[in-house]
């Protein structure tokens, strides 16, 4: 695995969680708080048995645009590797998909939005 942490990923929901990280990543992150513009959450149960056994939730936060800038959804950036993102994608569920999107602070950062 590359030591390189160049991938931004925003998280608002599990991802912040330390036994998320532990099983998902092998380590705790750091991270900065930050809000993702144009977006609004709301919840979606999860059926997958491996996702709720690892965070311990059968809902989980889920984000969708809204169409309104002035919406925030506040969160944490970590800064990841490339191999990283890829087990932050196994361990999301099919309700998400991944998107680039603008942060408060001004960065751009990978995001788990509704499918």
């Amino acid at each position: 695995m590359s030591d390189s942490y160049e991938q931004l990923l925003f998280s608002y929901g599990t991802l912040q969680l330390p036994a998320v990280q532990q099983a998902t990543f092998g380590r705790l992150l750091h991270g900065e708080p930050d809000a993702l513009l144009g977006f609004r959450r709301t919840m979606v149960k999860i059926d997958d048995p491996q996702v709720v056994a690892t965070s311990g939730e059968t809902h989980h936060p889920i984000v969708a645009a809204s169409g309104d800038d002035g919406d925030r959804v506040a969160g944490t950036v970590f800064a990841i590797s490339a191999a990283e993102l890829a087990r932050a994608d196994e361990y999301e569920v099919d309700d998400y998909r991944r998107v680039e999107a603008a942060l408060a602070s001004g960065r751009r950062a990978w995001v788990y939005v509704q499918a």
